[in-house]
């Protein structure tokens, strides 16, 4: 072992440190030592000493005096505790050569005497004062990253630490709620120099720093913070339109979203404005339109068009969804006329709206109190009915419908029953 500093010369040391003064620390002992001068002390030029960065390897030759059982450790922190000696350790063995004092401050200067003590509480006066400096601590990490722009994570990067005796690095981010650094993942291997926080808020900012520790844990100051931020949702897409006026479809119409990475838009569809969403097609990044078909007239929908990047995030739907509807079926005709006039049944009509272009005339002949015989008078382009073949005394009854440009058919009227009276 290697012996870095004995320094004895100062007038100081030797008043601090010689062994007839030795001073105790009242957390360690409520008394001071009993010193006998006939005891053996250690040889202070055979002690030695292997620093290291929270502890120090001392060595020493064995004191031959056959009263000596073992023997005491004092210790003091030359840049704190000043002249106040601890007791630190006592070896109940007198032929113990080797010691080790853990626990220490990097960086940091000690004075150490030793004492040889017999098995009546007795001791030889104690060794001058042998400084010796802890190591510094381990540099910090270097180059760390953090990548930023990714979907819900952030990825750090490091540079492998160049000190051999590093076994594993702890992962720290800091928490905005509690204001500290918190432990976030142990790395093993020094090696190892890469790791992905996940599950991340997006469009979000999140600091970090590494910490190197050795194979006994001593840990190196905290490398340079840094900051990783995820990628935000993609740009909702804008002007969507749906269309009121299809027959048995409805067209949906949108502007691309303006982030540059979407692949893709999905279609979702319900019959609320506001829930109950579920999506009905996919369309790829460069079409900016839907034909949703619908077998039914009249029937509204809500619809939501949901961009979607090429990390599968999604973008936000920040309005309301937009109604479609598919085009419902033609008013039905008013009647305003229904009689027997002559020998002929007489109906008028007028549109119940503009889209009539046609009209179809039901006609139900009572062939008995439960049985109807029906017959139909499509494409009446006019607003007049007459229907000569009629018997007396026969139940006839009549309803109109209109029919539209698009081959919709109205709701029919109301019937109106009409009967030839008999001749008498």
């Amino acid at each position: 072992m290697t012996h870095l500093m004995k320094a004895t010369s100062l007038a100081a040391l030797i008043l601090l440190f010689s062994g007839c003064n030795n001073v105790f620390d009242g957390l360690n002992t409520p008394t001071k030592p009993k010193i006998n001068e006939s005891i053996e002390t250690v040889d202070f030029n055979s002690i030695k000493s292997i620093p290291d960065i929270v502890s120090i390897g001392f060595e020493w030759q064995k004191v031959n005096d056959p009263k000596v059982i073992g023997y005491n450790f004092y210790r003091t922190d030359l840049q704190k505790d000043g002249k106040s000696l601890k007791l630190v350790k006592t070896i109940e063995n007198r032929y113990a050569t080797h010691y080790v004092d853990k626990d220490l401050e990097p960086n940091t200067k000690y004075a150490y005497q030793i004492s040889a003590k017999t098995s009546d509480g007795s001791e030889s006066r104690t060794t001058d004062a042998y400084m010796v400096q802890t190591l510094p601590r381990i540099v910090p990490v270097s180059f760390v990253q953090a990548i930023s722009e990714l979907p819900n994570r952030v990825k750090l990067l490091w540079r492998p630490h160049q000190d051999k005796r590093i076994e594993y690095y702890r992962i720290e981010k800091f928490n905005t709620t509690l204001n500290e650094w918190i432990h976030l993942k142990t790395v093993d291997q020094r090696l190892q120099v890469e790791y992905i926080d996940t599950g991340l808020d997006n469009n979000t900012s999140y600091k970090y720093r590494i910490k190197a520790f050795t194979f006994n844990h001593v840990e190196s100051a905290p490398s340079p913070v840094v900051v990783g931020k995820t990628k935000a949702l993609p740009l909702d897409v804008t002007n969507i339109k749906a269309s009121n006026n299809q027959t048995k479809k409805i067209n949906i119409s949108w502007n691309a979203s303006n982030t540059s990475d979407i692949i893709k838009y999905e279609i979702h569809r319900s019959s609320y404005s506001s829930l109950g969403f579920s999506k009905i097609a996919t369309v790829n990044s460069d079409v900016l339109e839907y034909e949703d078909k619908i077998n039914d007239d009249g029937k509204s929908y809500y619809y939501r068009v949901i961009a979607i990047d090429k990390d599968h995030l999604q973008s936000p739907f920040k309005g309301n969804a937009i109604e479609g509807k598919t085009l419902g079926k033609p008013a039905k005709p008013i009647l305003t006329l229904g009689q027997i006039q002559g020998n002929k049944a007489i109906l008028n009509w007028r549109a119940g709206d503009n889209r009539a272009i046609s009209y179809n005339v039901q006609k139900r002949i009572r062939l008995n109190f439960f049985e109807y015989k029906t017959l139909n008078f499509n494409n009446i382009n006019d607003l007049r009915f007459e229907d000569t073949d009629i018997l007396s005394g026969v139940e006839y009854k009549y309803s109109i419908q209109a029919n539209d440009e698009f081959g919709l058919v109205s709701e029919r009227t109301d019937e109106t029953s009409l009967t030839l009276p008999k001749l008498k």
